[in-house]
């Protein structure tokens, strides 16, 4: 089966909104592969760092809420 990384790396920028916290900051305790592509996206800070969280750009802060909504909100029916 061939992977689709463009919607794993959706879901995981969605999926730290559960984690967010200081503004803009999540916990980083996801797969390093997706978190480096979300950093070559410019979507977070780099996370190669010894901090437990990463830094949310303030594109990826907007990309964030609207891919939980989008892929985890209820729909309004």
């Amino acid at each position: 089966m061939d992977i689709d990384t463009d919607k794993i790396d959706d879901a995981v920028l969605a999926l730290l909104q559960l984690t967010l916290h200081d503004g803009n900051r999540a916990w980083k305790g996801h797969d390093w592969d997706v978190m480096d592509r979300l950093y070559q996206k410019g979507l977070i800070h780099n996370p190669a760092n010894k901090a437990k969280s990463v830094v949310l750009t303030d594109e990826g802060l907007r990309q964030s809420e609207r891919l939980f909504e989008v892929l985890f909100g209820h729909s309004k029916e």
